[in-house]
């Protein structure tokens, strides 16, 4: 039953960290300014697709780290309450954070992606 409630609890964090990545390349591209008419509707299904794509990538990155952070140290620290949540959910912001900034800076600065 312990393993299970684990699971359940990482599969959560693992779809916000999913959320999270989507909304990050949803900032990073803007706006879809494209018509859904004609050769439109074909640069629409390529900027959902790598919106979703790519995204789900930078989430799967987001939650490798968080689990990692999880299971290495926040487990140890916290007990299971409401402030050990709230805890958990602002490493996941912070890593959010970290992650984006780090993809500006190789694709914007170094220009390696």
């Amino acid at each position: 039953m312990r393993t299970l409630k684990y699971i359940i609890n990482y599969a959560f964090w693992i779809a916000m960290s999913l959320v999270f990545g989507i909304g990050y390349l949803r900032i990073v591209l803007g706006a879809n300014n494209t018509s859904a008419d004609g050769i439109g509707y074909l640069f629409n299904m390529f900027y959902y697709w790598g919106l979703f794509h790519v995204g789900m990538i930078v989430g799967l990155v987001i939650a490798f780290l968080f689990i990692f952070l999880d299971v290495f140290y926040l487990r140890k620290k916290l007990k299971n309450n409401f402030q050990s949540t709230i805890t958990r959910f602002l490493c996941l912001v912070v890593i959010t954070i970290f992650v984006g900034i780090t993809h500006y800076i190789l694709e914007k600065v170094i220009d390696v992606i």
